[in-house]
């Protein structure tokens, strides 16, 4: 036989074919969505659309924020979501969270209701806010927030107080201006209009940014929204942009 036949032969069979049973691609991973306190999955489009584009399976969830405690919004409106999108995959659940949604993730995790991935909160009030503990007994604060909103002061009462530190992979972004300087005369420290800098942090994350972003608008930042997509691939953040 010829003898370079016989060598592409070889290299055919032992180091040039592909294998009988090709590997198969890793499934997309699923990122939920939640949006804040009175607000709507609307407010988290531009994120979302961010993360399909980088090929992130998403589910962006809408609850009744204003209408029920944290752990009925969790139990009753926001888990039972998940598992009609997840459709019985039992894979971890990857999170991007704006404000309250941040909490609502904490209560998942701590009372062992679903298996997370990597979780990026952006300005959740993970020690609560000093508003809350300024207007949470007024009328109008409880006619705009309800009864979640009034969960999440800084005392010992307070959900977040309570849920403990992070026993999950979570990177915390945070904003540094505020359109709301009357909000803002009520917080210590410096702060994005609803919650400060300081609070915004949690014990056990992996990564903490802050980004020139006001509470309401920081889910449309663009820093923000790349740190969210660099964070949900590689476990944390882009260290450039860190503090």
């Amino acid at each position: 036989m010829n003898y370079v036949l016989l060598a592409l032969l070889v290299y055919a069979v032992v180091g040039g074919a592909e294998p009988a049973i090709a590997q198969g691609e890793p499934e997309t991973r699923t990122v939920v969505l939640l949006h804040g306190l009175a607000r709507s999955g609307t407010s988290m489009r531009k994120m979302q659309s961010a993360l399909e584009k980088e090929g992130f399976h998403t589910c962006n969830i809408a609850y009744p924020s204003t209408k029920h405690r944290i752990e009925t919004l969790v139990k009753e409106h926001v888990l039972p979501q998940i598992q009609v999108c997840v459709n019985g995959n039992a894979a971890p659940v990857d999170f991007v969270t704006h404000s309250m949604g941040g909490i609502l993730v904490r209560y998942l995790a701590a009372h062992d209701l679903l298996p997370l991935g990597r979780v990026v909160m952006l300005s959740p009030p993970n020690q609560g806010s000093e508003v809350v503990d300024k207007l949470g007994k007024t009328w109008l604060f409880e006619q705009v927030n309800g009864p979640a909103g009034k969960e999440l002061g800084t005392d010992s009462s307070s959900v977040p107080v309570q849920l403990g530190p992070a026993a999950f992979e979570v990177g915390i972004i945070t904003g540094s201006r505020s359109i709301n300087p009357i909000l803002s005369m009520m917080i210590d420290g410096k702060d994005d209009g609803k919650v400060s800098i300081a609070r915004a942090k949690l014990a056990g994350m992996k990564g903490f940014v802050v980004v020139p972003a006001t509470h309401p608008f920081i889910m449309k930042n663009r820093k923000a929204i790349a740190q969210t997509i660099y964070f949900l691939k590689q476990g944390e953040f882009r260290e450039s942009d860190t503090k």
